[in-house]
This record gives structure tokens, sequence and C-alpha cells, in this order.
């Protein structure tokens, strides 16, 4: 039982994302501790060649992208940290009140309301995930793995509805601060530009996980409608081949007026993305081909991807797809309710 509420106080009371992405690799797993851009004056001397002088302005300027992503990795850190001493406090209380231990509490609350998965719910996860498995694989085989997995995943999404009930009842308000980065809303937009949220997407077309979060972007941009402005920024990676050609195609198409058409129609075809074939998906959509080919083949919008590239770089963008929802960065192909939790913090929802 200690095994089990430690889990539940911790990891289902926190919410431990795997950072879902295309990434570069640039950044360590596991960055060693390092000054944030605050930390040193910006006229100290960091260094000399000769007479010349080196700053810690300078220095700070140069690695700017990866103190911000430290800094990030801070927060997460703090706010995890705080989510576990508010959940234990929160535990510890409630559990006195009903005369309890923490571990009693848990056990009636969490493991007695969540019931074993059914053959039918066992089956259905064996389907949905055969595609991953060896060839040949038997249902059998998994099923213990399956059944362990199932139920683990219901006693954390009861968990963390028990604890989000409990802060809302003792009306607990976190006020750890989330850094925010000042990211140029500049590129093909959709939503009002009065919108009190904006959020900046930077993308790579041919990225696996950018695809994924396609559907998740249309879910804000339906649940929010009026609310949030998206604006879309390019940052095709380089070991995706065709992302670069894609995104230069996608600002050709934005030319006549149709980016979002051609947006939508590249996430869903990424495995056609040479250039004969973006030219093909510019006729499905009902761009002029012969203009759409011209620009294209000029390599026009290069220095325009080249720009968004650099900006991402700044603002510590290392792998896609990476979200700015006014400064505040979400990284990774994320479920909808971690951009819920921020723009309803934006919009001012409890």
């Amino acid at each position: 039982m200690k095994s089990t509420l430690k889990i539940l106080s911790s990891a289902l009371a926190v919410t431990l994302l795997a950072l879902a992405g295309c990434n570069k690799g640039s950044a360590p797993a596991n960055p060693p501790a390092a000054a944030s851009p605050g930390d040193l004056p910006p006229d100290t001397v960091v260094a000399t060649i000769g007479s010349e002088k080196i700053t810690a302005g300078q220095l700070d300027e140069q690695i700017k992208g990866q103190l911000q992503a430290i800094e990030k990795q801070k927060f997460q850190a703090r706010k995890q940290g705080l989510e576990k001493i508010v959940a234990d406090k929160l535990l510890k209380s409630e559990a006195e009140k009903k005369g309890m231990t923490p571990e009693q509490y848990v056990k009636v609350e969490v493991e007695d309301k969540v019931a074993p998965p059914t053959d039918q719910q066992i089956q259905d996860f064996f389907n949905q995930n055969a595609a991953r498995l060896p060839p040949g694989s038997k249902l059998e085989t998994y099923k213990a793995q399956i059944v362990n997995y199932l139920t683990q995943n219901q006693r954390q999404q009861r968990a963390q509805a028990m604890f989000d009930q409990l802060k809302k009842d003792n009306q607990v308000s976190i006020k750890l601060s989330e850094p925010r980065q000042v990211v140029e809303a500049k590129g093909p937009a959709r939503g009002p530009s009065t919108a009190p949220v904006t959020m900046v997407e930077f993308s790579d077309f041919q990225c696996p996980f950018c695809g994924k979060a396609h559907d998740t972007v249309e879910q804000v941009m339906q649940t929010y409608a009026g609310k949030v402005k998206l604006v879309f920024r390019h940052y095709p990676l380089d070991f995706h081949k065709n992302a670069e050609k894609a995104a230069e195609a996608s600002m050709c198409a934005n030319e006549q007026g149709k980016f979002w058409e051609y947006h939508d129609v590249l996430f869903k075809n990424q495995q056609t993305l040479e250039v004969p074939q973006l030219k093909d998906h510019a006729k499905d959509v009902g761009l002029d081909t012969t203009s759409f080919s011209a620009c294209l083949d000029s390599g026009k919008y290069k220095k325009a991807i080249d720009d968004d590239m650099a900006a991402g770089q700044r603002v510590g963008v290392t792998g896609t797809p990476a979200f700015f929802i006014n400064g505040v960065m979400i990284n990774g192909a994320q479920p909808f309710d971690e951009f819920k939790k921020v723009i309803d913090q934006e919009l001012g929802v409890n």
C-alpha cells in the first residue's frame, strides 16, 4: 500500500509528461546546472583575448536559447515539487477528517473505485496496438501486461480527479509563475487579431509528432473559437529531407491565400512530400499550379524559412512541435488538457 500511496501522491498528483516531439538532439536530457541570464551582470568580463574583453552579456546572447531551455526545465522541476507538497498535505488533511490514514483513504477513494478492465477493453487495446508488436503475437502473451497498464491508467485518472477536487475544495492557488518568452507572432495566422490569446507554433511538415499535434491544435481552435489566434512558423529539421521544400511550398500556397488548406493536406500526407508530390498537392487544393511551381522552383521563401528557424532557436526551440501561448512554452505533441491549462489561465478561467 505504501508504494501505491507514493505513486498516487506524486506521479498521479503531478502531471509528468514525456515530451513527444522531433528533436535535433542538441540539448542533453539532463543538462548540468547553469547560470541564468540574470545571474551575472551583463558587463561582467568572463574572458579576455589580449586587450579584447568578452562580457557575460555577449556570452548569454550566444547561448540564449540553451539558457532559456534550462530555465524552462527549472520551472518544471519546481512545479512538480510544489504539486507533490500540495498533494501530500491535502491527502493527509482529508484522511484525518475521515479518521483514516492516507493509505486507507487512497484505497477507499481510488483503488476501490477502479473496476478491473473488461475483456472487451483488453481486446480493444490489443487490437489498437497490434501493429507495434512482433508478427503473430497473441493476446494471451500480453494480457497480464495489458491488464496492469489499463488498471494503473484508470487509477491515475481517478487519483488526478480526486486531487483536482481536493484543490478546488481547499481553494488551492498556485503562485509559481511560468517563464515567458517574447516570441514574434509573424507568419500565416488564423483566428481574430484581437484574440486575448496568441499561440505561436514552430513546426515541421515531415515530423510525425507535428502531424499528431495537428489534431490537437484543431481541437484548441474549435474549443476556443474567437479567443485564440494561431500563428504558424517553420522549423524544418535537417534530418527530415523533404521538410524544407514542404515549408517553402506552404508559403507559395500562402501567396494564393490557401496556406491553411495546403497546410492540412501536407500533414495528412507526410509520406508524400517530394517536390513533384508537393506540386500535385497544390493541384488538389485548387492552386494555380503554374504560378505555384514557379514559386517553389525559385526558392524565394528559403530565407523566410531560415528566419523562422533562427527565431525559434533564440527562444529555446530544439525540436518540433513547439508552442508558445502568450509566451508560455509547451514542448512536444502534448494532449489537449495541457493546452487547456495554459489557455484557461490566460483567460482567467478557474
